[in-house]
């Protein structure tokens, strides 16, 4: 699947040359879709690896300014203190062990709190799980879409945010309020069960009733996993 881009890192390192960056994307770009995300931690990647194909391991290019300002490329992290992005042909999200710490991983605790605070007294949801829901989805990036087409914060797919009354995916008041009224639906739903709520968030309601429970999936198991630890976090730091 990645012939191209493996023939490129070859003759790169072959040759003691970066790899151009149009060269990269060009050669990546026929292979999938590229997909910008942030990751939890505040970093950046670039990808075209789906879901689907996320098995497979991929490469992965560092890119950054060196010490005299150049724009550079390398398979190899940047020493010191070097400001980096990732571009990842692989799925970060998707592996068993996305290589996230979600008991230390910063939390976020200031961006959108008022509206977070707002829609928790609207809807009856408790904000630590409104936030931590933010946090699993986008990293508090608001504007973020996945290579499935949710877009936004709380990453509402387009059916559900036209059930939700949400307009505009990407305003992140509208988005949150989706987001909320969603979660409070599915709360509902499975009678408070936060860890039910949140599989079906994930992997969809009919999934979660076809198997009486939170789906074999290891990407929803995680992501139930994940929502709980920041969940909890957020419970311990918000005033």
């Amino acid at each position: 699947m990645y012939t191209w881009i493996h023939s490129l890192k070859a003759s790169a390192k072959a040759a003691g040359q970066a790899i151009p960056l149009a060269t990269l994307l060009l050669a990546s770009a026929a292979e999938a879709e590229i997909v910008k995300r942030t990751l939890p931690d505040g970093r950046v990647e670039y990808t075209n690896v789906t879901s689907k194909s996320a098995k497979a391991k991929g490469d992965t290019i560092y890119m950054y300014r060196n010490k005299l300002g150049v724009l550079s490329f390398s398979d190899r992290k940047p020493g010191g203190n070097l400001d980096y992005e990732v571009m990842r042909f692989d799925c970060f999200a998707c592996r068993a062990q996305p290589g996230v710490n979600w008991q230390t991983t910063p939390l976020n605790l200031q961006s959108y709190r008022d509206q977070t605070r707002t829609l928790a007294r609207v809807t009856g949801v408790d904000e630590a799980l409104i936030r931590a829901v933010i946090h699993a989805e986008s990293a508090f990036n608001a504007s973020v879409i996945s290579s499935k087409g949710a877009t936004g914060l709380m990453q509402l797919m387009p059916a559900t945010a036209a059930d939700l009354g949400v307009d505009n995916r990407l305003d992140p008041s509208e988005n949150i309020a989706g987001g909320s009224r969603y979660l409070e639906q599915l709360l509902a739903l499975y009678d408070g069960d936060e860890r039910l709520a949140t599989a079906a968030y994930n992997a969809g309601p009919g999934t979660v009733a076809r198997y009486s429970g939170i789906p074999p999936y290891t990407e929803t198991q995680n992501y139930v996993s994940r929502v709980q630890i920041l969940r909890g976090r957020y419970a311990l730091s918000l005033d």
